[in-house]
């Protein structure tokens, strides 16, 4: 029979793993935007090769939370505890996807002269960062100020996205030769804002793993 005492290090290292995916997905976004801005191809491909580790890291995190499921037959608090983990995982694993899309569009480009110097986009990229690491934080020490904080920070997220999404598309409608580069320009700046929201669905589901509320969506 699983005692208590070793059944609460096994939540704890349910923890300590979602703790790493978000470091490993962190990197990749991190590396993925460099990659753009500093036209890295090599970089661009570390990060798309680095994707099926943080793919098996969501599996390895997936069984984890069956075999605790199936073995301890949680209530309550403790199912609360498993279900988020189950679903943070899910949008870690999305955040990953879109750091290797953004890697793939950084490869495209191939080294192609930018038609505006990167300035917004890696902005946005510090900011859903933040947002990411601000969120796994609030998860460890179930902050609900925090998380809630990271809600409120996505629309900042949004509004650098619209801005970008005009500005491109003006040079698009002014100069055509630039509608290829500005096109993928556009889908780097949304995976961005993506990645964002994914951070606030981990806030979101802190908030619930506290209270047992779901957080209203505006």
């Amino acid at each position: 029979m699983v005692t208590r005492q070793s059944y609460d290090q096994e939540l704890a290292d349910l923890r300590q793993a979602l703790l790493n995916m978000g470091k490993a997905v962190d990197r990749a976004i991190d590396e993925a935007v460099i990659s753009l801005a500093q036209q890295d191809n090599e970089l661009a491909r570390k990060v798309m090769d680095s994707d099926d580790e943080i793919d098996q890291m969501e599996i390895d995190i997936e069984d984890k939370c069956m075999v605790l499921i199936a073995r301890q037959q949680p209530l309550a608090r403790d199912l609360r505890i498993i279900g988020t983990g189950l679903k943070i995982t899910t949008d870690l694993e999305r955040m990953g996807d879109h750091a290797y899309d953004i890697a793939k569009i950084a490869l495209a480009m191939n080294k192609q002269s930018l038609i505006k110097p990167l300035v917004d986009i890696p902005r946005m990229a510090q900011m859903a960062q933040k947002m990411l690491k601000d969120s796994l934080e609030a998860y460890t020490t179930l902050d609900i100020t925090l998380a809630e904080q990271v809600c409120l920070n996505d629309d900042e997220v949004d509004n650098i996205y619209y801005q970008v999404f005009r500005e491109l598309l003006t040079y698009m409608m002014e100069d055509p030769t630039t509608i290829s580069q500005a096109t993928e320009l556009i889908f780097v700046a949304r995976y961005l804002e993506r990645i964002a929201d994914h951070a606030t669905n981990i806030a979101e589901w802190t908030v619930y793993l506290v209270t047992g509320q779901r957080r209203r969506k505006k």
